[in-house]
């Protein structure tokens, strides 16, 4: 289904508000505050001065309506809307799917609701609705702290109190946008903020994400974004999800709950925050600087502790203070004098405090086109308690090195609360980031220089959930060889010294139709004879075994898993092998398919990268042979996504010619 013009909804020049009471009452009361110039019609059965008692009686179809009557009612009320070609509406009643636990009916009424929408979009319901603060247009009921923009970020949310609450920022962040999703209905997150790029005004998005539904709208809307240049990030909640339970290989605890979201942004090129200051500031970063071309910054301030704390603050994140280079190191001294020791961060002294041309000369001489973002850290003191006027000439000089450099410069306070909104705004029209808080200066730049194009290919879509049965380590084995996966060479059947005689020592045998093998005492390694083999046979709480070749001259030992994401796909996990998997929990994970060349990147953040690459003096691994091990068990997936569940392959014995599969998992529906 193409995607629904949602122009008029968010950018009317008509409203109607239906129903009485007092939120309703706030919708107008808040377009008119706003300085709203089109026309809001009130709706209600009682009419009365000014007020129409239909819909029907309305002097045209509005762009858009806030439908603030109860659950039964707006379900008429969306379809008469329809019917005369109305623009979108913001349904406000709760009591739809978000209340099924408590009420029966709930699935009904939300069936019946998108039946009288049909194609005219909704928000909601169970929702706020939104504030475009470029046009004063509100369908909003309560209180906010937006006013009037000419241009700014967009906000979207499902909670409808978290968006009131970061209205109410102090940052001097310009919000064009705040919308409300509710329980999304008809129109998902990923279409509202598709919608909204289409609005010029709009410098970029932030995204506050509960949890992802159609894979195929947020693919949309990542390639679009990034088709005109907007960037988008992510505040992503739910890292604390749980695996689930019905999962039986070690890759369930690695790829846990928030594994596939992260894997999912990374994809679409969204980059994640993970708190609201870090959100907020970072958005504003990007409607100044746009995304930046690097992780490269630099940090320049008068105390050798704020610049050792910039240091400390950036360790860790993906961000770097290169060193200065002689370009920089010319002008500092020019502007510094030799007293000054020069590094980057810079501690530049007080020599120079009071001075706008000195103070303008040394922080220019910070800047440099090799960085993607110059910091000064300034903390501004008490209006109410001190004399701000030093700091008056300090804001005068980062004003200046911006218009004499044309360079991105931030200017940072190392707690929120040293920067007024009034400064805030002062730099923010000269050019420059304000930005509150240090932490959140580095997570900002970080996460602005992390915004890149999406994945072309569509991430693989799982069907739906199946009672899937365990194949035993044969069966995985041989369907995973059919796709091109290396194994050892092996026998299975119920007598192990006869299936022994067929493989030659050094052997290893395995008790069959255990999952976790070495926990249960079914693994014996280095057999050497076939006494050896019964004797460890009677041991295992099994009656099949399967016996094979031992595989030699390993390097490392990897675990490569996929598991279904109902939410996000299918989850590929890499990671660490062998009996100290979950112990480790050295791990990264993608989305099906995943490119060879983003596998070999993930392998490279592994910490035990380092042995696959040859560790003091030890050979190195076959990469070659790794990649190609984890594209069969991608094949695999690809070839039974509509019925699988899980497939792990643990340990991966990665030797200098080989990448061979020693144990193998299956979790499927039956074809």
């Amino acid at each position: 289904m193409s995607a629904r013009d949602l122009s008029r909804l968010f950018r009317p020049r008509t409203i109607a508000v239906i129903g009485g009471g007092a939120w309703c009452t706030q919708v107008v009361e808040q377009c008119r505050k706003m300085g709203f110039d089109g026309a809001v019609w009130r709706v209600h059965p009682k009419g009365g001065e000014g007020v129409y008692s239909t819909l029907e009686s309305l002097p045209s179809a509005p762009d858009a309506a806030f439908v603030g009557i109860n659950r039964h009612a707006t379900i008429e009320a969306v379809r008469v809307l329809r019917d005369m070609g109305a623009g979108g509406a913001v349904c406000f009643a709760s009591g739809f799917s978000e209340a099924a636990a408590e009420d029966a009916q709930a699935h009904d009424l939300q069936a019946d609701l998108l039946a009288a929408a049909g194609d005219m979009p909704i928000l909601g319901p169970n929702c706020y609705g939104f504030i475009n603060a470029i046009d004063g247009a509100l369908l909003w009921p309560d209180q906010h702290g937006s006013t009037r923009v000419a241009k700014g970020v967009a906000i979207l949310t499902q909670s409808s109190n978290i968006a009131i609450n970061l209205t109410m920022q102090a940052r001097g962040l310009p919000i064009a946008y705040t919308v409300t999703c509710g329980n999304m209905a008809q129109t998902g997150q990923a279409e509202i903020a598709a919608g909204l790029l289409d609005d010029d005004r709009v410098t970029a998005i932030g995204l506050h994400v509960e949890g992802f539904s159609d894979l195929r709208a947020w693919e949309a809307l990542a390639t679009k974004a990034h088709a005109k240049g907007i960037p988008l990030i992510a505040l992503k909640v739910g890292r604390s999800t749980q695996a689930q339970a019905a999962t039986v290989s070690h890759t369930a605890s690695l790829a846990g709950g928030d594994a596939g979201a992260q894997a999912l942004l990374d994809r679409l090129g969204i980059p994640r925050l993970d708190s609201l200051p870090a959100f907020l500031e970072t958005l504003k970063l990007l409607h100044i600087t746009g995304p930046l071309l690097s992780n490269r910054i630099a940090s320049i301030s008068c105390s050798g502790g704020e610049a050792s704390l910039a240091a400390d603050t950036a360790h860790g994140r993906d961000v770097v203070f290169p060193p200065l280079n002689a370009t920089q190191k010319q002008a500092l001294t020019k502007a510094l004098g030799p007293m000054v020791a020069l590094a980057n961060p810079l501690d530049y002294h007080t020599y120079i405090w009071r001075n706008e041309g000195a103070m303008t000369a040394a922080w220019s001489g910070m800047v440099d086109p090799d960085l993607a973002l110059t910091m000064i850290i300034l903390d501004y003191p008490r209006a109410d308690r001190c004399d701000a006027t030093d700091w008056d000439i300090a804001t005068h000089a980062a004003l200046n090195v911006r218009a004499q450099t044309g360079a991105n410069v931030a200017v940072v306070a190392s707690l929120p609360e040293l920067m007024s909104e009034a400064t805030c705004e002062r730099l923010m029209a000269g050019g420059v980031v304000p930005i509150l808080g240090l932490d959140e200066a580095v997570m900002a730049a970080e996460a602005a220089a992390k915004w890149r194009p999406p994945v072309s290919e569509p991430v693989c879509l799982p069907g739906a959930e199946r009672n899937g049965r365990v194949l035993s380590e044969a069966e995985a084995k041989s369907a995973l060889v059919a796709h091109g996966l290396d194994i050892p060479k092996a026998r299975s059947g119920s007598n192990p010294a006869e299936l022994a005689s067929e493989v030659s020592f050094p052997l290893v045998l395995k008790g069959e139709g255990i999952a976790h093998k070495t926990e249960a005492g079914a693994v014996a390694l280095g057999l050497t004879n076939t006494e050896e083999v019964t004797e460890a046979a009677a041991k295992m709480p099994t009656e099949s075994f399967l016996v094979e070749e031992m595989i030699t001259g390993g390097v490392a030992e990897l675990l490569i898993g996929v598991t279904r994401d109902p939410a996000h796909g299918f989850v590929l996990t890499l990671a660490a092998g062998g009996t100290l998997t979950e112990l480790l929990q050295d791990s990264a994970s993608l989305l099906v398919p995943a490119s060879r060349v983003s596998i070999e990147q993930a392998l490279s953040r592994l910490k035990m990268y380092k042995l696959l690459q040859g560790y003091r003096g030890a050979p190195a691994a076959d990469i070659d042979a790794i990649l190609d091990a984890v594209d069969a068990i991608q094949s695999y997936v690809l070839a039974n996504a509509d019925r699988l569940e899980e497939v792990e392959v643990n340990p991966l014995i990665c030797t200098p010619t080989r990448a061979v599969a020693a144990d193998a998992l299956i979790k499927e529906d039956p074809a």
